[in-house]
């Protein structure tokens, strides 16, 4: 007797009057949209613009779609070509059937052309969306659930999941819940490569290799553990084979770019600026620095007008010898304002000096018999 375990629902449709609710593509669509969702996020916070993760998304879905579905169709073909078949069938995504490896690889070309559209650098990108794709796949993983379908050997584990139906092939039963497993595996994936990014710094398509790199180890031992027909190379299930061959693919991709461009990426998205972030993360000082700029213009302006009115008050009370003399020390720096007072004080001295020697002399021309020390003090008195 089951204590417990985890029920399948009766049918994969909801009928919203006459428009079909299929729980599988409802699945996916919210895995789309929360995908995006934080690909913006992280988008933003590296410096890029909102809404050019959407933009792009806009390619590279309709192509992953595609991608997942050929991947299916062409590696299950007997499903849909083989005697008794309805090769019409292979048109029908609603009933399931996309391989991640296509719908990953399709829609990296997507991705590709957005990117290209808009002169983004596509590792770049890659590694913003990398965490939310791999939500995507969690959310998306539930599509099997309402579908019955890539469920595990049999077990009596209180979290077995219950099969119901018997179409195609099916025996009722308690099974692994394969699709949990992977499921739970994603949003670990999604954690990893989030810590891991913020902890290394990971740039130039090295966080988008981590996550391709971590789901191919959970998808391995989940696929060994799957019990629905599939082609098998020297005793391994295909996928298994594709999982090995990706995960040392993106393990090589990411110690090489680590060693020829360590570090981030500078610039994500060329021409985004401050205005571009609605939270102000990491851009917040450009309208800073353009205030300080503008007081320091407006206390430049201050300075010059009171420099310009004590030149003119000097004008008025020295002359222009002076006035000028006083507008150079205004202009320069508080040292250079001693020095030039003190100068100004050397040439009234000078102006006194001159005059002395000059009424000394007007003295001894005019008198011839006036002594020395008459002519000084005539030159005082004058």
């Amino acid at each position: 007797m089951e204590l417990a375990y985890i029920p399948s629902p009766s049918h994969g449709v909801l009928y919203l009057g006459p428009v079909p609710l299929r729980g599988y593509a409802f699945c996916i669509i919210i895995g789309v949209f929360v995908g995006v969702w934080l690909g913006n996020r992280r988008w933003v916070a590296r410096g890029g613009r909102v809404g050019t993760v959407a933009d792009i998304a806009v390619w590279a879905v309709p192509f992953g779609l595609v991608g997942g579905r050929l991947y299916h169709v062409i590696t299950d073909y007997e499903l849909y070509f083989s005697e008794g078949r309805d090769w019409v069938d292979a048109f029908k995504v609603w009933e399931g059937g996309l391989g991640i490896w296509g719908a990953i690889a399709l829609g990296a070309v997507g991705a590709w052309i957005g990117c290209r559209r808009r002169g983004i650098p596509l590792p770049a990108y890659a590694d913003a969306i990398a965490p939310g794709i791999a939500l995507a796949q969690a959310i998306g993983r539930w599509g099997n659930w309402f579908n019955q379908e890539l469920y595990g050997k049999e077990t009596d584990l209180s979290w077995a999941l219950h099969i119901t139906s018997s179409a195609d092939g099916r025996v009722p039963g308690y099974y692994h819940p394969t699709f949990l497993y992977e499921s739970l595996w994603c949003i670990a994936v999604a954690l990893l490569v989030i810590w891991a990014d913020r902890r290394f710094k990971l740039g130039h398509g090295r966080a988008f290799a981590l996550y391709v790199a971590a789901y191919c180890v959970g998808r391995a031992w989940i696929e060994y553990m799957r019990v629905d027909d599939a082609h098998h190379i020297l005793g391994l299930r295909l996928n298994d084979w594709t999982a090995l061959v990706v995960f040392l693919l993106a393990v090589a991709y990411i110690v090489i770019s680590a060693k020829k461009r360590p570090g981030r990426e500078a610039v994500v998205e060329p021409g985004a600026d401050a205005s571009d972030d609605p939270a102000g993360t990491d851009v917040g000082d450009k309208p800073k620095d353009d205030l300080a700029a503008k007081d320091d213009a407006e206390n430049d302006a201050e300075v010059g007008d009171a420099a310009a009115k004590d030149t003119a008050k000097a004008g008025v009370k020295e002359g222009p010898a002076a006035a000028a003399e006083l507008s150079g020390a205004k202009a320069g720096t508080g040292t250079d304002t001693a020095k030039t007072a003190a100068g100004t004080d050397d040439v009234e001295n000078d102006v006194k000096n001159d005059a002395k020697a000059g009424t000394a002399q007007d003295a001894e021309g005019a008198g011839g018999n006036v002594t020395k020390d008459e002519a000084e003090s005539a030159g005082k008195k004058g």
